[in-house]
C-alpha cells in the first residue's frame, strides 16, 4: 500500500475541497493518506511518503500563500529530488501563472509530477473535483 500525504492551505474553502477529493481519489486506488496543513508538515516528514500532493491557491500577483505555505514549501524543497508529487490550487484572477511558476521550481528541484497539475478559477465545479480525485489516484 502506498503512502501519500496531501498538504495543502485554504483560506476560502475552495482549495480544501480540492484536497478532499484528491485525498478520496488516493483512498480508492488503496493509499494509506495523510492530511497535513503547512504548519504540521516539515522536510524530514517527506521521506516517509510514496508520493506527496501539495495545495495552494493563487494569491496576491500570482504567488503561494506567502505567510504559511511558501515558507514550508521552501523548507521541504530540498528533500523533493526524485519524489513523486502533484499540485492543486484555486485562484480568483490572472490567468494561471502561478501554478505554472510553481510546476517549474518542482522541477528544478528534481521532483517527479506524477500527472498534470489540478487547477480551477473560484469553487471547484464536478470536473474540477474529478480532476483532483484523478490527481490523487495517479499518486497511489
Amino acid at each position: 500500500m502506498s503512502k501519500v500525504a496531501v498538504v495543502f492551505w485554504s483560506g476560502t474553502g475552495n482549495t480544501q475541497a480540492m484536497a478532499e477529493a484528491v485525498e478520496e481519489g488516493a483512498r480508492k486506488q488503496g493509499a494509506d493518506v495523510s492530511v497535513y496543513g503547512p504548519n504540521d508538515f516539515t522536510a524530514d516528514m517527506v521521506a516517509e511518503f510514496d508520493a506527496i500532493a501539495f495545495g495552494c491557491p493563487s494569491m496576491g500577483a500570482e504567488v503561494l500563500e506567502e505567510t504559511e505555505f511558501e515558507p514550508m514549501f521552501t523548507a521541504v524543497e530540498g528533500s523533493l529530488s526524485g519524489k513523486k508529487i502533484a499540485l492543486f490550487g484555486s485562484w480568483g484572477w490572472g490567468g494561471g501563472a502561478w501554478m505554472t511558476d510553481w510546476e517549474a521550481r518542482c522541477q528544478e528541484d528534481g521532483a517527479v509530477l506524477a500527472c498534470p497539475s489540478a487547477m480551477c478559477q473560484e469553487a471547484p465545479d464536478d470536473a474540477a473535483l474529478e480532476e483532483c480525485r484523478s490527481l490523487g489516484a495517479a499518486l497511489a
